[in-house]
């Protein structure tokens, strides 16, 4: 079973989607599951998870509908507000629909580096196991030292880190970021997705290559086990096609065992999110 863990719809609105600015033109379009199929089908991926890009309540509704209707989607990370003072009501009502698998907060945007660790936000994510869910880690590589903190304090709630944070991929490996990214593994409950490095590029332009010191490190540190394969379509096409985004992880992880390959491409994602 081969499983996108990562990737994203929206019916575009430049007031909601804001982030998507005049540089991303290829992105300020709806992007929907009629989309995605054709494209999954086309590279034999037998589902994906939906996350969330804008941090509404209706968001979350939106791809839970899309969800329940579409079933390719075999989960949904949502957004909720955590350090809403009513957050366990809210996750109650959203985890009624058994697709949502996790939460995610959009913490790269926050620009305190230390936002994680305030009391209003751990008090969120002290609710989420309650309910089974998982919460995904959107940092920057400035905010990894927070995650790390983040991830220990909360030894029994399942952790996954998005976009192995982001590091500059055309300036090479960077020794915090190694440091880091070594010690968030250390951390048994936190997994790693392999996504969104092609748009970490300098100007989108890459090699294959470019890629590999990076994967080595977090193939290392999480070991096959807690890696997870993720297109972050359609976000990718900035820098590159479904495909080339396809062939980078799979390429790379050729050199591993049948029973590893199968984990990060699908099973993984598929135990982690209880899919």
């Amino acid at each position: 079973m081969v499983i996108d863990s990562h990737q994203h719809f929206w019916k575009y609105d430049p007031v909601t989607y804001s982030w998507i600015d005049d540089s991303m033109a290829v992105l300020q379009k709806d992007f929907l599951p009629s989309d995605l199929a054709p494209i999954l089908e086309k590279n034999h991926v037998e589902g994906c998870v939906a996350v969330q890009a804008d941090q509404s309540e209706r968001e979350t509704g939106f791809l839970l509908q899309l969800a329940g209707e579409n079933k390719f989607i075999k989960g949904v990370v949502g957004w909720v507000d955590l350090r809403a003072e009513d957050i366990h009501k809210r996750l109650a009502h959203f985890s009624r629909d058994k697709k949502l698998k996790g939460i995610r907060h959009i913490v790269q945007e926050e620009p305190d580096p230390e936002f994680m660790l305030r009391k209003d936000f751990q008090n969120g994510i002290r609710h989420l196991a309650q309910f089974g869910l998982t919460y995904d880690i959107l940092v920057y590589p400035n905010q990894l030292a927070a995650a790390v903190l983040l991830t220990r304090a909360f030894p029994e709630q399942k952790f996954v880190l998005d976009h192995i944070a982001k590091p500059r991929i055309s300036e090479g490996l960077d020794n915090q970021w190694m440091h880091h990214i070594k010690e968030l593994a250390l951390n048994p409950n936190v997994s790693c997705k392999i996504s969104g490095m092609v748009t970490e590029t300098s100007n989108f332009k890459w090699q294959q290559q470019d890629f590999t010191p990076f994967m080595e490190v977090v193939l290392d540190a999480f070991g096959w086990q807690r890696l997870m394969y993720g297109s972050d379509w359609p976000v990718c096409l900035l820098g590159a096609n479904y495909k080339e985004v396809f062939t980078i992880v799979k390429d790379y992880i050729s050199k591993l065992s049948d029973n590893e390959r199968a984990g990060i491409m699908g099973l993984n994602a598929k135990e982690f999110y209880a899919l």
